[in-house]
Order: structure tokens, then C-alpha cells, then sequence
């Protein structure tokens, strides 16, 4: 490709590419043993896997993005990277609730299942009310009401 000059510059062409949507289309986690952790989400969370899921890989539908489960191992051979790592991921996963009573619910319903509860729910430093938990593989979600985070019926953000 030939870059034209003008003026001994090289065009800003960085304006002119199209920016990347704001959105999220599918977060992967990488697991150690994808039937046990498929399971721990159909069970416990009382989700349904998707018809394009495989033997070697689970999706969930969740509201407007897919939650995928695949072989750890593999999503790092995939990504160039090593799949070594311990302790804090980095990130953690949320489930925002439209009030308080809807937290303890859940947190409730999860610990009659035997579902690891990291921390019980109670006043949270930003404002509003959580606790974790985590899956089989140490992956932690937060249970939260956010009072600042507008929720639409079906449960998503409305970017508000």
C-alpha cells in the first residue's frame, strides 16, 4: 500500500477509520473442567445453555451478551498466552438486583445449594449493598444492588 505524503507528513488516517461499537458481545471464562462448571451454573443459577453449545464449549444467553465456558488450556492456546495463574484474576463478574431483599434472597437460595460465599452481603463503601461468591474454579461474581445503576425490566443497564 502506498502511503501518499502531504507536505512531508503521512495523513492522520486515524480519524478516518470507523471507531469500534461500544458494546460486549461474549465474555469467556477459561475453566478447568467445562462439565463440572456448566453444571454449576445450570444448577445453581438455574441457567439454560444456548443451542450452539458443543462439547467443547457452553454458552449462556444472558441479556444482550452470551457468558461462554470453555477449556482454560485452550482459551490460552487460542490467545498466544500461558494459562498459569493463581489466586485474584484480576476482574470479577456482577449480577445487579433492582433492591436489598433481592440480594439476601439470592444469597440465601445459593447457600442452601452449597454455592461458596465469599462475602455476605451488607452496605457497600460506594453506596450500595453486596456480597461474592464464587464457582468451582474460584471465578468471583458480585451479587449487588446498585442504587446509582438504572435498571430496565428485563434487567439490563440502560446507560443512564
Amino acid at each position: 500500500m502506498a502511503v501518499v505524503m502531504f507536505g512531508g507528513k503521512e495523513p492522520n488516517l486515524k480519524n478516518k477509520m470507523k471507531p469500534m461499537d461500544q458494546r460486549l458481545t461474549i465474555v469467556t471464562i477459561g475453566v478447568s473442567n467445562l462439565q463440572k462448571l456448566t453444571a454449576f451454573y445450570e444448577d445453581n443459577f438455574g441457567w439454560k445453555k444456548t443451542t450452539s453449545s458443543s462439547a467443547a464449549i457452553t454458552f449462556f444467553h444472558l441479556n444482550g451478551i452470551e457468558l461462554a465456558l470453555f477449556n482454560r488450556e485452550e482459551l490460552a492456546k487460542d490467545a498466544s498466552v500461558s494459562a498459569e495463574g493463581k489466586g485474584f484474576k484480576g476482574f470479577t463478574l456482577a449480577y445487579n438486583t433492582r433492591n436489598e431483599k433481592e440480594v439476601d434472597d439470592l444469597f440465601s437460595s445459593l447457600e442452601q445449594k452449597g454455592v461458596n460465599l465469599i462475602k455476605k452481603p451488607s452496605k457497600a463503601s460506594w453506596g450500595g449493598y453486596s456480597g461474592y461468591i464464587a464457582d468451582p474454579d474460584g471465578n468471583l461474581w458480585e451479587i449487588a444492588y446498585n442504587p446509582f445503576l438504572k435498571l430496565d425490566v428485563k434487567g439490563n443497564t440502560t446507560g443512564e
